[in-house]
């Protein structure tokens, strides 16, 4: 099972906001998921990101890959 650290959407067709969910490879990109780790809303001024820092680093030592935008995301945290 390949465990990946990524984006869920959320939000109106314009105004769109994220949740960092782990989640199975195999599944969709707004379904299924494992744990919920973080919120990023790119819509506001400076765009605002929570991840807990604690749940991240966990999940990446056990195996879980993060996609390239969260990795740049998690990087800005101080989590890579």
């Amino acid at each position: 099972m390949a465990v990946k650290i990524r984006l869920r959407r959320l939000g109106a067709k314009s105004a769109p906001t994220y949740r960092i969910v782990v989640a199975d490879s195999r599944y969709p990109r707004d379904g299924r998921f494992i744990e919920e780790i973080g919120t990023y809303n790119p819509c506001t001024e400076p765009s605002t990101l929570t991840v807990d820092v604690e749940k991240a680093k966990n999940w990446i030592k056990n195996g879980a890959q993060p996609t390239d935008t969260v990795k740049a995301l998690l990087k800005k945290q101080g989590v890579l």
